[in-house]
């Protein structure tokens, strides 16, 4: 019962209840097995995100533990979007996000920003403790709302023990406690299964952030520091149209920390570049390009159109006719069709 002693050792020093059964066997399995490369992957972002949750967390007073929410809920991916519409590394809904104070726009959404979106998580968790007094159930009010838990309490005439609630929860939230303690036991023990961590272009040490009063664009800056639009992009996953508005006090900008001086010799440079924004013809011209992009192939069904593949896939017709050397917009049923999707989408 190696798992059992291990994670019994990770809950003497957890305010979180961490208890060891079959559930959580089976979320370890996953984690270790079908799922191994993602969780290297989620292993490797740790570095970058988990300085900044455990600094808030800290700052609130609340357990350092609840940093494993997010790899439950998101991967670890402030660009993960739910089939409810949640979004970012604590996935807000949009009405949810608001609540909390999270600006979202057709330029920015605070709910992918992880110190905004941190501070609001942490505002949401201090609630759902003062509501229920227990970590467990604010584990899995947080996945399925409060009023689910509350449900389930007059349900069990008043009862709060998360054992005896736990069977009345909806499926996912019923499980939701169990794949938090796998996750944490997998963060903390991924060494011992072998996992090797999937590490990003930065972490958090060698990262730095700058206060930008005025509107800047992800190219403006990747031409004058040296650094690609991707790697900019990455870091300042807030930004949904590779723009930095001016805003009020100021706009974040982060950037590898050897890159700060760089951009303040020459943020007279960058203000002074005047951006020509790409036209019809310009698009035309690049349609062939696959840079940041990932090769797929789509089979062509029955009702399938060129315009609604290219809707499907977020690209234009013109890719499609540029990457797979079509003169005409017809394709055929079983037509093997090359796509090249941007790793954002």
């Amino acid at each position: 019962m190696l798992y059992e002693y291990r994670i019994a050792q990770l809950n003497l020093h957890s305010p979180v209840e961490l208890v060891y059964d079959a559930d959580v066997r089976k979320y370890i399995d996953l984690f270790t097995g079908q799922r191994r490369e993602e969780m290297a992957r989620i292993i490797g972002r740790s570095g970058l995100y988990f300085p900044i949750f455990e600094e808030l967390l800290d700052r609130q007073g609340l357990p350092l533990e609840l940093k494993y929410l997010t790899v439950i809920e998101s991967g670890l991916n402030p660009l993960a979007t739910s089939k409810s519409g949640a979004v970012g590394l604590w996935q807000f809904l949009l009405n949810t996000g608001k609540l909390f104070d999270l600006e979202v726009s057709s330029l920015v959404d605070e709910r992918r920003d992880p110190y905004k979106s941190t501070e609001a998580a942490c505002r949401y968790l201090i609630y759902l403790y003062d509501t229920f007094h227990d970590w467990r159930l604010v584990l899995a009010s947080y996945n399925g709302g409060p009023g689910e838990v509350r449900k389930a309490i007059e349900r069990c005439h008043g009862a709060t023990d998360y054992h005896i609630l736990r069977p009345l929860l909806s499926e996912q939230s019923k499980n939701y406690v169990p794949a938090f303690v796998a996750a944490f036991y997998i963060l903390n023990f991924y060494k011992e299964h072998g996992i090797i961590p999937v590490l990003p272009d930065f972490d958090y040490l060698h990262t730095d952030t700058l206060h930008i009063r005025y509107s800047v664009s992800f190219s403006q800056v990747a031409g004058v520091i040296g650094l690609g639009i991707s790697q900019i992009r990455a870091l300042n996953p807030v930004y949904k149209r590779d723009i930095i508005p001016a805003r009020s006090p100021f706009s974040l900008l982060v950037l590898p920390k050897d890159k700060v001086p760089v951009y303040l010799q020459n943020e007279v440079n960058i203000l002074g570049f005047s951006e020509k924004p790409p036209d019809y013809h310009d698009m035309v011209a690049m349609s062939a390009d696959t840079t940041g992009r990932t090769r797929i192939v789509h089979v062509v069904q029955p009702g399938d159109f060129t315009h609604k593949i290219a809707m499907q896939y977020h690209v234009t017709l013109e890719n499609i006719k540029a990457w797979n050397g079509m003169n005409g917009n017809e394709v055929k049923v079983g037509q093997r069709v090359v796509i090249w999707v941007r790793s954002d989408k």
